[in-house]
């Protein structure tokens, strides 16, 4: 370590010490001592001689604006007596050098003493992207809880896997392999959550004896994952509803199963690694109970009972960072002053809260209208993260966002979220969790990775989740332009979501368009020529003509598709309930959602609070074989008579039909 640092005679002294670099980042430590009068309320500055940026913190709230960079003070430290010092860490970006700041101030006042701030030696940057980091991240101390689970950033989850039922390939995945996890550590994850369902791999009571070809599995994938340089996560997954679930009931036999499991763990993982993590439950959820305020009194005897089990262990158990989950892992308020009050409870520094987050419900499955990233998505996901913020983060406890996606995201159901819409909530997340030091845990069941082939099933998917761990990217109302075939060509806009960034130009098939002439830009407003559109619609073939790139002072570029297209076209059909299909000419345009109302115009089908049904379980597209079917889960619940039809497609086209339903018989036609 080489040593450089600040100090103020008139009042402080600053230690700046980058305590672990990689290719491309680094985690620095940070103490501040006041050698002056008490200060309530503090703010660090300083400038990065290098160009890095801070991407997560802890202890402090971190923010940047130029080149300045100022972390304050979070309620908990923000009196520093004289003499007195706080500390706060971060993790933080850099390319070409990561030399430490050379000069700092506190409340506008110069720390210009002896300098105490080290930085490790120079690395280059990593020549590929397919290479994992030469040194792993180091280990915060116990204690740090807050530091270790910011060192977890950013996370993926191992799923649909050894939480499978009956076993590892059960649900569809390959058998994990140690290339896999090698793969997925040099594509820049620093934790792996390995979710574990133990139900069908132990043996009767009294004891649970864990099967030992099923235990030794397990150790084998995890002890690969400690290898790759991974932070390492395991519960107990399905077993919240395959037996946990009954414990309002089954008191005795629930904890005593409990018990065993978790004491055979404890066991067999005392002298792993720190960066091996025990959550206690997944999801955890109970049956015959009066409501949630019970539920979160069952969830904290057992929360209590996991800590109290694995620290008697001793050994790394004595110290290791242990996970509880809310009751449902719900961000409601509810739930999260429950498992607050639980954890202070506790008196232990190294516990975390983890909760999980699937966005807005009818926006993460498509039903009730949900087709974009709007307004009400936005509030859902800024008010559970600010929750968990303010209910933890803010009171020194670290956050894991064990899972998160969009529940039907999904590549064998295409088209249920749009994909332009998916980005806008990738992007958001990624920012709304990194400002608010919440560590992210990406659930992946194979619709992210292909894990035969190695490769991302979206790499423009990817690539917007890896941007959004350390910046912002720029999106737009859509990333799709529709040209109708049958007019003529006219200009279209766009609004573009800035995010902070600054636009720098669009280009097609790596040559840039010129603005004026391709393009113009009136504050946030694109717009596309005429004559633009014209060359890039060519021969007006239905569908994707070209795929423009908007970009950005910073962030991945904003793809754009140019779609050639006419109205859809229907055809009358017969059928029945289970196996009916409208015939549909698609003509280039894409189905976003379908509503469905009776004669009288109320509500029909499923979920009749809504006349918009949900994509793919009750409708679904075929565009291959030119029809839309209409699913027996959406007829189940449909009245005989008359039902209208309104399907609406993402150029903005709206045509009806109407069906008859008698018995089991169904007749269509359009209108």
């Amino acid at each position: 370590m080489v040593a450089a640092g600040a100090q103020a005679a008139a009042g402080c002294r600053v230690a700046y010490t980058a305590s672990a670099q990689w290719p491309g980042g680094f985690t620095a430590d940070v103490a501040v001592t006041n050698l002056g009068t008490p200060v309530t309320g503090w703010a660090l500055t300083w400038r990065f001689p290098s160009g890095q940026q801070v991407t997560q913190a802890w202890n402090a709230t971190v923010t940047s604006s130029g080149g300045e960079v100022t972390a304050r003070n979070m309620s908990y430290n923000a009196v520093i007596a004289t003499n007195a010092t706080v500390s706060f860490g971060f993790n933080g970006s850099w390319s070409g050098s990561n030399e430490a700041p050379a000069t700092f101030t506190l409340n506008g006042v110069a720390c210009t003493g002896s300098p105490t701030t080290s930085t490790p030696p120079s690395t280059s940057p990593s020549s590929s992207p397919s290479t994992s980091p030469s040194t792993s991240p180091s280990t915060p101390p116990p204690g740090n809880a807050m530091a270790t689970v910011a060192a977890m950033q950013p996370g993926w989850n191992l799923g649909n896997t050894f939480d499978a039922i009956p076993d590892e390939t059960s649900w569809g995945n390959p058998l994990t392999t140690r290339t896999l996890l090698h793969h997925v550590r040099s594509q820049g994850y620093r934790s792996i959550r390995i979710p574990v369902t133990w139900s069908n791999h132990h043996g009767p009571a009294p004891d649970y004896t864990i099967d030992p070809t099923w235990l030794n599995r397990i150790r084998e994938v995890v002890d690969w994952s400690l290898d790759e340089g991974f932070y390492v996560m395991i519960n107990l997954h399905h077993d919240s509803w395959q037996w946990i679930n009954t414990y309002p009931t089954d008191r005795a036999a629930v904890l005593a199963r409990y018990r065993a499991l978790w004491t055979q763990l404890a066991g067999q993982f005392r002298d792993h690694s720190p960066r091996l993590v025990f959550e206690s439950v997944n999801e955890p959820q109970f049956t015959g109970t009066s409501g949630d305020e019970q539920g979160d009194v069952l969830v904290s005897e057992l929360n209590t009972e996991f800590v109290h089990l694995v620290r008697q262990t001793g050994g790394n158990n004595a110290t290791r960072l242990l996970v509880l989950p809310t009751l449902h892992t719900s961000g409601e308020q509810g739930r999260l002053d429950a498992l607050s009050a639980t954890i202070a409870q506790l008196h232990d520094a190294n516990l975390a809260a983890t909760v999980h987050f699937y966005g807005w419900w009818p926006f993460s499955v498509n039903i009730a209208g949900g087709t974009r990233y709007d307004a009400s998505v936005e509030q859902d996901l800024t008010g559970t993260f600010d929750r968990v913020r303010d209910t933890f983060v803010a009171r020194g406890i670290p956050v894991i966002i064990g899972e998160w996606a969009l529940l039907n995201w999904d590549h064998t159901r295409p088209g249920i979220i749009e994909r332009g819409e998916f980005l806008k909530f990738i992007e958001a997340v990624s920012y709304h969790a990194r400002i608010r030091n919440l560590t992210t845990m990406v659930w992946d069941a194979g619709q992210f990775l292909n894990r035969t082939e190695l490769r991302w099933r979206d790499p423009g998917v990817f690539a917007m989740m890896k941007a959004g761990w350390t910046t912002r990217s720029g999106t737009a109302s859509s990333d799709q332009v529709y040209v109708s075939r049958r007019d003529p060509v006219t200009a279209r806009t766009l609004a573009l979501n800035l995010n902070g960034t600054s636009f720098t130009g669009l280009r097609y098939a790596g040559v840039n368009l010129v603005s004026g002439s391709d393009y113009t830009l009136s504050g946030s407003t694109l717009t596309l020529t005429a004559a633009a559109l014209t060359r890039l619609v060519g021969a007006r073939a239905y569908g994707v003509n070209a795929t423009i790139e908007a970009t950005f002072s910073q962030g991945v570029p904003w793809s754009i598709d140019i779609v050639s297209y006419d109205p859809p076209v229907q055809s009358s059909a017969t059928g029945t309930t289970d196996s009916f299909a409208i015939p549909t000419q698609f003509h280039g345009d894409q189905l976003a959602t379908m509503e469905a109302r009776y004669a009288d115009g109320t509500n029909a089908g499923p979920a009749d609070w809504t006349s918009f049904k949900e994509f793919w379980q009750h409708f679904q597209p075929d565009y291959d074989a030119g029809t839309i079917i209409l699913k027996p889960e959406f007829f189940s619940e449909v009245k005989d008579g008359r039902v209208n039809l309104t399907f609406h497609f993402w150029s903005g086209t709206k045509i009806t039909y109407q069906f008859t339903k008698s018995g089991s018989t169904v007749t269509g036609s359009p209108t």
